[in-house]
């Protein structure tokens, strides 16, 4: 599967954006999903990832209660909705598509994104 992530831009502080992951190839749906972020000098960080189904969702402690995963297999997409950003929520934001369902380490991720960049400004 190839997955391809946009949406990103410049965002104030307390906004809100969504970024968007599209995926083609076949069997989406047979994927776990999941977003990962990256700021500058730091190491890829987990966000959260959404099972196949798309009816259960893992957040990482850092961004629980502001984002929202989901993901429409009809058309081959996972979202990311962020809420209250805040400027260390500035990074690259990747998707990425495992075999299995609720992963969050980078090693367990088959297939990436190229990522799309999201800064917050104060």
């Amino acid at each position: 599967v190839q997955l391809q992530a946009f949406g990103g831009g410049l965002v104030q502080a307390g906004g809100s954006l969504r970024l968007y992951c599209a995926a083609s190839g076949r069997s989406f749906s047979t994927y776990g999903m999941g977003w990962f972020r990256q700021a500058p000098g730091k190491e890829r960080e987990f966000v959260g990832a959404i099972n196949r189904n798309g009816d259960s969702i893992y957040y990482s402690d850092s961004v629980k209660g502001r984002v929202t995963i989901s993901r429409d297999n009809a058309k081959n997409t996972v979202y990311l909705q962020m809420n209250s950003l805040k400027p260390d929520d500035t990074a690259v934001y990747y998707c990425a598509a495992a075999l299995y369902d609720f992963r969050s380490t980078v090693n367990d991720y088959r297939y990436w994104g190229q990522g799309t960049e999201l800064t917050v400004s104060s």
